[in-house]
C-alpha cells in the first residue's frame, strides 16, 4: 500500500550539505512528486519541502538518509489514508 507524505527539511549550512541532500533525493526520484525550495540567505539556511508517494519502507528510507546528513533537520508528515498504485 502506498501513502502520500510531505518531508520538510532545514539545511542549516546549505553550502556544506546541499550537494549530498540533492544526491539522496535524486536516488529516490521515483518517489518524489514535487519539491519546493526556499533559500533564506540572510538566516544562513535553506528550507526544502518534498511531496512524496510511496510505500512506508521507501518513505522511511528517504527520511532516514536525509536525516543522517550533517546539518540537515528532517520531519515527515504521512497521510493515514492508504491507496493502491496510481501516480
Amino acid at each position: 500500500m502506498k501513502k502520500i507524505a510531505v518531508i520538510s527539511a532545514i539545511l542549516e549550512e546549505p553550502d556544506k550539505c546541499q550537494q549530498k541532500f540533492n544526491e539522496v533525493v535524486s536516488s529516490f526520484k521515483g518517489l518524489v512528486k514535487g519539491r519546493m525550495g526556499i533559500p533564506c540567505d540572510s538566516e544562513g539556511v535553506s528550507i526544502i519541502c518534498l511531496a512524496v508517494v510511496g510505500d512506508m519502507d521507501s518513505i522511511n528510507s528517504l527520511t532516514g538518509k536525509l536525516g543522517n546528513i550533517p546539518n540537515v533537520l528532517v520531519k515527515t508528515s504521512i497521510s493515514k489514508k492508504e491507496f493502491i498504485g496510481g501516480e
